[in-house]
Order: structure tokens, then C-alpha cells, then sequence
């Protein structure tokens, strides 16, 4: 082993785990965080004068940010943190490109994905890797998260573009995303689809999900939603959170095995 190959992976050995095993719990989690961040974003809104919820938003979510990139290893309460905050911060972008902005959902919804499109071929072209088994530099967690959080933003836009433009309403809406995020999944089980591709399709497709159905049941009948008050709603997903990432936090992604079989393989 050269001196180069050690300094990596002593590199790699500081930082690694800064993300979870991917399992079905992290998947139900993920679901619960994007409906409750849809529901809480709109809650804060409707709550606060926006001039607050906003900047108070976007406080909580640096801060979370911060510690993140201070811990070395997979902690659960912070990454699901920043999940949570990523999912508030996320929809209140989407809406003030909407709202604020005037800019109708299917344009920021194409917006989004470019900008998703370029954040993942700069990741690819610095790293020459998209796989969230490799996060054990600083700048691949920089390049994981600011994805993170576009894909966020782009599942709002692309939530309420279904429901509201395309007069699909929530429900409806919630079980096409649904039927689209079991796509990888079957393609990956089934028809050899790559484990990054399956993986960030679903991760995409998750969010719309989540806020779809949360959004159908905090949304006004008139709306086509069930009507229960958005602080409730909020509230329990945030429970089903705590309580799954207390117990089920799990363990973080075997980021030294994917690094011994690449210095193999130089």
C-alpha cells in the first residue's frame, strides 16, 4: 500500500459514516420526513408572518447543517435533523419560487431538474462516483447534501404541479408518485437497473410521495383534502420520526468496504 493509498484511507476512516445503511427503515423514515416538512413548512406559514418563519427556518436548518459537518460519524438525531430541516427549508423554497415569484409549478419544476441534472454530473465529474456508500470526504457530503436539497425542492414543485396544475388533486397525485417510486425498486430487484440510478429515482420520487399524502390530509375539504389541522398533522409525523429514529436510527453505510475494494482494485 503506498503513502498516497494510506493518507485516503485514514482520510476516509475520519469521516466515515456521515450517512445511514439504506434499509426499509430509512426509507419509511425518508417518507416521514418529506410529509411532515410539507405540512410544517405550510403550518409556519399560515402561523408566522413568512418574514419570520422563513429566516427562522433557515437558522435552524444551518445550524443543523453546521453540526452535521462538525460530527464524524453517522449520528441519527443529527442527520435526521438536517433530513427534517432540508424538508422545510426545501418546500419553503419551492413555494416562494411559486408564490413569491409567480413562477407556475411546471417551470420551477423544470428548473429543478436541471439544476438537480447539474449538481449530480459536477459530482460525477469531480468524484467519478454518485454512490452514497462513498460520503467520507467533505466534498462528497457537500455534493450529497446540496443534492439532498434540491431533490427536495424539485419533489414539492413537482407535488403541486400534479395536484394544482394538472388538477390531479392530492390524492390522486400521491398514488401516481407512488406507483413511480416502486419503479426502481422493481427495476433494481428485478431488471438489473444500477444501484445509484434505483436509488436516487427513488429518493427523488420519495418526496412527492410523503407531501402529496400529507398535503391530502392537511388540505382544506374544499381542496380535496380530509381537513386536519396542519399543527396535528405535523406533530404526529414528527413523532412516528423521533421514534423511529430513536429506535431504528441504524447504522451507518459501509463506506470502508466500498473503499477497500477501490484501493483493490488500484
Amino acid at each position: 500500500m503506498n503513502n498516497s493509498v494510506s493518507v485516503t484511507k485514514n482520510q476516509a476512516m475520519q469521516m466515515l459514516a456521515k450517512v445511514p445503511e439504506i434499509t426499509f427503515y430509512f426509507w419509511i423514515t425518508k417518507l416521514l420526513t418529506t410529509g411532515m416538512g410539507e405540512v410544517a413548512s405550510d403550518y409556519l406559514f399560515e402561523k408566522l408572518n413568512p418574514f419570520i418563519s422563513a429566516p427562522l427556518s433557515l437558522l435552524i436548518f444551518i445550524v443543523a447543517m453546521v453540526l452535521q459537518f462538525k460530527v464524524r460519524r453517522y449520528i441519527p438525531s443529527v442527520y435526521w435533523l438536517v433530513v427534517i430541516m432540508v424538508s422545510i427549508f426545501g418546500t419553503m423554497a419551492a413555494d416562494v419560487v411559486r408564490v413569491g415569484l409567480g413562477i407556475p409549478y411546471i417551470v420551477s419544476t423544470i428548473v429543478f431538474i436541471v439544476g438537480l441534472a447539474a449538481v449530480l454530473i459536477t459530482w460525477y465529474a469531480k468524484e467519478k462516483t454518485l454512490s452514497v456508500h462513498s460520503i467520507f470526504t467533505r466534498r462528497r457530503e457537500i455534493f450529497y447534501w446540496l443534492t439532498v436539497l434540491v431533490t427536495f425542492a424539485l419533489g414539492t414543485a413537482a407535488g403541486d404541479m400534479t395536484a394544482s396544475s394538472m388538477h390531479l388533486g392530492y390524492l390522486t397525485s400521491g398514488l401516481l408518485f407512488t406507483v413511480m417510486l416502486v419503479i426502481p425498486a422493481l427495476g433494481y430487484q428485478f431488471f438489473g437497473f444500477n444501484e445509484i440510478f434505483a436509488f436516487w429515482f427513488a429518493y427523488i420520487m420519495t418526496r412527492p410521495v410523503g407531501a402529496s399524502f400529507s398535503d391530502w390530509l392537511a388540505a382544506a375539504h374544499i381542496h380535496g383534502g380530509l381537513g386536519i389541522d396542519k399543527g396535528l398533522v405535523s406533530l404526529v409525523l414528527l413523532i412516528f420520526i423521533i421514534l423511529l429514529v430513536a429506535f431504528r436510527g441504524g447504522s451507518p453505510a459501509k463506506g470502508v468496504e466500498v473503499l477497500d475494494k477501490e484501493e483493490r482494485a488500484s
